[in-house]
């Protein structure tokens, strides 16, 4: 079972920009379907952005722009770079994996592992 990590978080200004970096026990790149997904209080989880085993990336719509998700295939770890970050943005965020393939890739019912994630505020 992959054991995932997410670093980065904190807080920021509306306007500034965090990098969210996972890292996982066992290699990834092009073994697994990663993503980034996020939690706001009193709301249900979102998908922000996937890469998959092709390299292939979908963004959720109010991030398009803003974040970009790369994966350090000589490492192993996934980042997630978002910049021009609102306070809308404010959410727990969790990195995940998932080994099959699937219809939508924002889905987060769709994967197995999960991180504990790491806490993003913005203050406006």
């Amino acid at each position: 079972q992959v054991q995932i990590e997410e670093s980065g978080g904190g807080s920021v200004q509306s306007g500034g920009s965090l990098r969210l970096s996972c890292a996982a026990s066992e290699p990834t790149y092009r073994r697994y379907c990663m993503g980034w997904f996020r939690q706001a209080p009193g709301k249900e989880r979102e998908g922000v952005a996937v890469i998959d085993r092709d390299g292939r990336t979908t963004y959720e719509d109010s991030v398009k722009g803003r974040f970009t998700i790369s994966q350090d295939n000589a490492k192993d770890d996934l980042h997630l770079q978002m910049n021009s970050l609102k306070p809308e943005d404010t959410a727990m965020y969790y990195c995940a994996a998932r080994n099959r393939r699937v219809s939508e890739p924002l889905n987060p019912n769709d994967y197995s592992y999960w991180g504990q994630g790491t806490q993003v505020t913005v203050s406006s």
